[in-house]
């Protein structure tokens, strides 16, 4: 599936608990955007917020790899930017980037 062959590679995703599934429907996926609950974490340090969020739309622009369906962020200058596959991951992720700009060493 790919470029060449006309197909194009699914990218609409929701949470059902704390698991990711395709929503192939762009009317469903958009009323649940809005409506959903999508922070996983959120820390505020000094004048930073860093942020964790399930984005709903694959971020991963490689034709492999699995969907980045989730980002930490920091703000206000968008520093740092990593994105996940997994709640579980973007949890950890969010831990690690928090003990990052704090200057701490992080225990995995």
């Amino acid at each position: 599936m790919g470029k060449d062959d006309g197909e194009v590679k699914p990218d609409k995703y929701i949470l059902i608990g704390r698991v990711a599934v395709l929503e192939p429907d762009l009317l469903k996926w958009g009323i649940w955007m809005q409506t959903a609950e999508r922070k996983v974490d959120e820390t505020l340090y000094k004048n930073k917020r860093i942020s964790t969020v399930f984005l709903g739309l694959d971020h991963q622009f490689n034709e492999i790899g699995k969907p980045l369906i989730f980002e930490t962020m920091v703000f206000p200058e968008c520093e740092i930017c990593e994105r996940y596959s997994t709640w579980e991951e973007a949890e950890k992720g969010h831990k690690k980037v928090v003990a990052e700009v704090m200057g701490l060493e992080f225990q995995k």
